[in-house]
């Protein structure tokens, strides 16, 4: 009779544990359906916008939106990225649990919800009004990067703190400092888990529109001849006005009536900044995987 109780529970727990299964199995492709038809969706109506001259680097083409988007991506990686992973370190490794890390949490995470349009407004008024300068890429860099400082923060703390102890109690039994094991066994280790919260980050600035809106403005006006850093035209100037392709997308869809084209640019540009978008993640994961390889001896040959 026992045996039969404990066939039964075990029964019981195996079709709870197939049904589960099935149900998260069916979550976890409802929204890769919905990634899949959404995306399909976007390009499709990308490429049926498509006219020649649309990706011309001229005021009729999209050209210079595709580099300004890119270019300040960039701007605010080179920002963000350091300055999140060494305060995710410094929250994994130097801070001890006490209030003022319970209150660096806190703020972490109020930054994270604050609305991309409140942060618009800050740049506007510290990094435009404040410093007397006009709009500009730089301006919307700094925005972005408010943006993105604490995916890039969470990522990295979580990543460290999810390492198992042993990795830094070897090295520094081996004679290596804390800042060495952090930098040569720590980092490498948990390096993929930081490169998402990076890919999250450089989502955000690709899709970013409301705070770039009053930072970097919408103007473009480049001279690929000119390479005069100082230049108001030139691309690689940071202190000009640029408008991204999220911005392009918005000016069509509500101020591009006089251009009897403005609905398929508008389809073209959503489509191109998607495959943007997923191009770097691939990218991003694939350079971390070599990278991954190469630290940890994973494609070494025995």
């Amino acid at each position: 009779m026992e045996n039969n109780s404990m066939k039964v529970r075990i029964f019981r727990a195996k079709a709870v544990n197939g049904l589960m299964t099935g149900v998260f199995y069916l979550i976890g492709g409802s929204f890769l359906l919905l990634i899949f038809v959404l995306a399909g969706y976007i390009i499709i109506k990308g490429i049926a916008g498509y006219y020649p001259g649309i990706m011309a680097f001229n005021q009729s083409g999209i050209g210079n939106q595709l580099f300004n988007t890119i270019y300040l991506v960039v701007l605010s990686l080179l920002i963000s990225v350091p300055i999140g992973v060494l305060a995710g370190i410094y929250m994994a490794e130097y801070a001890g649990d006490n209030k003022l890390t319970a209150f660096i949490r806190v703020c972490i995470e109020a930054l994270s919800s604050l609305p991309s349009i409140v942060v618009g407004l800050f740049g506007y008024l510290v990094f435009i009004l404040m410093t007397g300068a006009r709009w500009n890429l730089m301006a919307g860099a700094l925005a972005v990067s408010i943006l993105s400082l604490p995916s890039i923060t969470t990522t990295t703390e979580d990543a460290m703190r999810s390492l198992p102890k042993n990795y830094l109690s070897g090295s520094m039994a081996l004679g290596a400092t804390h800042w060495v094991s952090i930098v040569k066994v720590l980092l490498p280790a948990c390096l993929p888990r930081i490169i998402t919260g990076v890919i999250l980050a450089a989502g955000r600035g690709f899709g970013e529109a409301a705070a770039l809106l009053y930072t970097a403005g919408q103007s473009t006006h480049l001279n690929w001849s000119n390479w005069n850093l100082v230049s108001p035209n030139c691309p690689l100037n940071p202190f000009r006005p640029g408008e991204t392709l999220a911005l392009h997308i918005w000016v069509m869809r509500t101020e591009g009536s006089l251009n009897p084209n403005s609905a398929a640019i508008a389809n073209f540009s959503a489509a191109v900044l998607v495959v943007i978008v997923l191009c770097f993640s691939l990218l991003a994961r694939i350079i971390t995987e070599q990278i991954h390889r190469q630290s940890t001896g994973a494609g070494a040959r025995s």
